[in-house]
């Protein structure tokens, strides 16, 4: 009889191991969003982590009018030392912790910048989209991403006139 009572002891523990790691693997779980901040003459393009475990960054694609890139100054054709940008090829990984993120792209135009040269920032950048994929610390893999059209909201075409 004792020895029934320690097999049913024993899977009873494995049992409540298991439950423990299913808890832990969705208590922990990152939440993934591609933030774009647009004010006070800064545009950017962030990666924040909502969640409650880290986010680990295996891969960035950029893409624009169906082609891919590993990197926005590809995808821009704005001097590439005049703004804040990563390159996050294959061999890099980052890490963005619980209710933090990381900055992908960021571009402060100054006081008393025109506003014509930044709807031209703008407008480079709706034609882009960002798929991020990554995955958390029990390596299930997460993938999300979102278009930039978000950036052309007030810019004003001007009218063909005919």
């Amino acid at each position: 009889m004792s020895i029934i009572i320690s097999m049913l002891a024993l899977l009873a523990t494995f049992y409540q191991l298991r439950l423990q790691r299913v808890h832990n693997e969705k208590s922990l779980k990152p939440l993934g969003q591609i933030d774009l901040p647009d004010h006070k003459k800064k545009l950017g393009i962030q990666i924040r982590n909502n969640g409650l475990g880290p986010l680990i960054i295996d891969r960035l694609t950029f893409s624009k009018h169906g082609t891919t890139y590993s990197s926005i100054e590809e995808c821009i054709d704005i001097d590439p030392k005049s703004y804040m940008h990563i390159s996050a090829g294959n061999l890099v990984r980052r890490v963005i912790l619980p209710n933090t993120y990381l900055a992908v792209f960021e571009k402060n135009f100054g006081e008393h910048a025109d506003e014509s040269i930044i709807d031209h920032v703008r407008k480079q950048l709706s034609y882009i989209t960002l798929k991020v994929e990554g995955r958390d610390i029990y390596d299930n893999k997460i993938t999300f991403e979102r278009d930039f059209r978000w950036f052309s909201r007030y810019i004003l075409e001007t009218p063909i006139k005919g």
